[in-house]
């Protein structure tokens, strides 16, 4: 019953909008306008080529049916220009990848070469040259400090021996004097004996 009802419907609608259709031609509305345009505006032109039911709109399949087959072709060029650009972001990933790669690099060279500039090989060691010069300051600062000590120790010992030779000398000296004023009592006293000598000689003669 319900179903015979809403025939009814459909036929007196259908038979309302054309004789209104024969007494108000519509205006003639642009021809393939689903052929072309946006889905905005082919959406438009469903909307407008459509019959009015109460708060519905009455779509014919074939408008339906191209509107899907523009829909689905819209989407697959989308989908195909999304993985065109997934492509082209995947290129460009790869390029800054190895751009990446090759900053990596040419800092890895940079450091080496100035680490080679700021090093050189000493005894089969790489060595800064900071540190070579820390250490060979160090070592002259060393050679100097036990340079400084020789000297002092130089000095001391000499002040030593100089004046052991000066002492040396004059116990030389006073020994010569010694020496000599022995020799001259040894003859004063030879002379006296000598003298005493003669004396007792004398007077026994």
């Amino acid at each position: 019953m319900k179903r015979s009802i809403i025939i009814a419907l459909f036929v007196c609608i259908a038979v309302c909008n054309t004789s209104l259709a024969q007494d108000n031609p519509e205006p003639e509305k642009p021809q393939n306008s689903l052929n072309g345009g946006t889905i905005e505006s082919q959406f438009d032109y469903l909307n407008d080529a459509s019959n009015n039911y109460q708060e519905y709109k009455v779509v014919k399949k074939t408008n339906l049916s191209k509107i899907k087959s523009n829909i689905l072709d819209s989407l697959k060029v989308f989908k195909d220009q999304i993985v065109e650009k997934n492509s082209k972001i995947n290129e460009q990933n790869a390029k800054i990848d190895q751009l990446n790669t090759g900053i990596e690099n040419a800092e890895n060279e940079l450091n080496e070469t100035l680490a080679a500039k700021d090093s050189f090989s000493f005894l089969g060691i790489q060595v800064y040259k900071t540190t070579y010069s820390t250490m060979m300051w160090s070592i002259i600062i060393g050679l100097g400090i036990a340079l400084a000590y020789f000297i002092y120790k130089y000095s001391n010992s000499h002040k030593v021996i100089v004046e052991t030779r000066k002492d040396l000398i004059e116990i030389k000296e006073e020994f010569e004097t010694h020496r000599k004023n022995t020799l001259d009592r040894e003859r004063k006293l030879k002379r006296q004996l000598v003298d005493e000598m003669n004396k007792k000689q004398g007077i026994t003669s």
